[in-house]
């Protein structure tokens, strides 16, 4: 299945604790079916102090499913995302404005 969400995109959080709130995918994991996004289902990790590291409680963006997750339109809305051929090529584009989001 071909990927509707990925690494860069600007997306917005539709359920959990975090609703509403909008970041930037830096990795995704398709076999999982989750995402993490900076700013995004933070959560505390306390970690040894090392000789290179200093330890301590350091926040950590964990996983969210992509399930809670739609693509942010230059509206700055929530929109799905939908594919079409465009010449020879395969291209994502959003269902609210028909943009093509990546050229």
């Amino acid at each position: 299945m071909a990927a509707k969400l990925k690494k860069g995109d600007k997306v917005v959080v539709l359920a959990g604790k975090d609703k509403g709130k909008t970041g930037e995918i830096t990795s995704v994991m398709p076999a999982a079916g989750k995402a993490i996004v900076d700013g995004v289902n933070v959560a505390i990790r306390h970690t040894r102090q090392t000789q290179t590291t200093q330890g301590g409680r350091q926040p950590k963006a964990m996983p969210i499913d992509l399930s809670n997750l739609s693509l942010m339109d230059k509206n700055g809305k929530a929109t799905r995302v939908g594919f079409r051929m465009e010449g020879d090529k395969k291209v994502r584009f959003a269902k609210t404005t028909g943009d093509v989001i990546d050229a």
